[in-house]
């Protein structure tokens, strides 16, 4: 069984994971209200039929004021922090442009740079506290295809371990490099046989791996600074 944090005035009970009102983040913040914290989730717009558990915030990465408007109606909210979970991410193609690689910015870099600078006030003094980037494996070897998007998730991974050293030893900063977690319902025969023989072990491992990896990092009080692999052996290949 997860251990749980008890909830008392002094305790640090809330989760932010930004992006959680899909997929991979919906499930670990559904997750995390099972293990009894109080989850925060942030989206660009409205969703319906979320759990009625999650507190949800409008946001939009992408744009500097965005970011500012959503840190300012955070701090009102002056939650105790235990974890701020960077999922919010951008999948664009490099034919887009520009601008496209500005907006990838945004999300995957400037968004989390400010939220960790303006938040860390957020976090329980001596308590502990974790802040995990949710990046990619594709940073392992680059990408031909998609230059802006593995470019900016590997500045990510760079702000993890500026941000591990900055916030040491009052908060642990680390990251999660996911391949293939997961397929969309759109995904047919092919491109998925085509993405299984891509790693060592074959599998589509669904979600939960993600929910196990960080609550790994937030378990073990020892580890900061570092970047977990979850591809299934793709360097393996």
């Amino acid at each position: 069984m997860q251990s749980r944090l008890p909830n008392t005035p002094q305790a640090p009970d809330t989760i932010l994971i930004t992006g959680g009102a899909r997929r991979i983040g919906l499930h670990c913040a559904e997750r995390f209200v099972a293990d009894g914290y109080r989850i925060i989730i942030t989206c660009r717009q409205p969703r319906s039929a979320l759990p009625e558990a999650l507190e949800v915030m409008l946001a939009d990465f992408s744009t500097a004021d965005g970011i500012q408007r959503f840190i300012d109606e955070l701090q009102d909210r002056a939650p105790r922090l235990r974890a701020i979970i960077h999922n919010a991410s951008l999948w664009l193609d490099d034919s887009e442009g520009a601008s496209a690689l500005q907006q990838m910015f945004m999300v995957h870099m400037q968004a989390p740079y400010l939220i960790n600078q303006q938040c860390r006030n957020l976090f329980v003094p001596g308590a502990a506290a974790d802040i995990i980037h949710l990046g990619d494996d594709v940073t392992r070897k680059g990408s031909a295809r998609h230059i802006g998007y593995c470019a900016t998730k590997t500045g990510l991974e760079g702000l993890t371990r500026s941000f591990a050293a900055s916030l040491a030893p009052a908060v642990k900063v680390n990251a999660i490099a996911p391949a293939l977690i997961m397929f969309n319902p759109e995904d047919d025969a092919d491109y998925r046989a085509r993405a299984l023989s891509k790693s060592a072990l074959g599998i589509e491992p669904g979600p939960d791996v993600v929910y196990q990896s960080i609550r790994f990092l937030m378990d073990n009080p020892y580890i900061t600074g570092s970047c977990l692999p979850l591809n299934g052996g793709r360097h393996l290949k």
